[in-house]
């Protein structure tokens, strides 16, 4: 690491990385996703349209989602979908991500970081 970078914001990237998990099984709309998200982390993550769509708004320009827009019950809803590039942003985001709680998980139980870990 040079002497430039630093970790992100511990909670900055983790909307991203968990709305890109949840797309890669089925493609989703907006508060749809906000749902998910806290019922599948039983309310321990809990973000609200406020965080998700922009977000979404940042991952579909960066060309990670696409979206298109559905009637459903005479509503219309844009639906998001994950993209080979979001792919790719997921798996590198996952092993930042996989990296970060392993040195965490070590500080707290007082073990010596190990990259082969990981």
């Amino acid at each position: 690491m040079t002497a430039r970078e630093t970790n992100p914001n511990f909670m900055n990237g983790v909307p991203e990385l968990l709305i890109l998990k949840l797309l890669q099984k089925e493609e989703m709309y907006g508060y749809e996703i906000v749902q998910a998200l806290r019922n599948r982390t039983d309310a321990v993550i809990a973000v609200g349209e406020g965080v998700v769509y922009p977000v979404l708004h940042s991952l579909e320009r960066d060309k990670a989602l696409k979206s298109r827009r559905k009637i459903v019950n005479g509503r219309s809803r844009i639906y998001y979908m994950i993209t080979p590039a979001g792919l790719r942003r997921f798996a590198d985001l996952s092993e930042t991500w996989t990296n970060l709680a392993v040195a965490i998980q070590q500080m707290l139980t007082g073990a010596q970081y190990d990259k082969a870990f990981s």
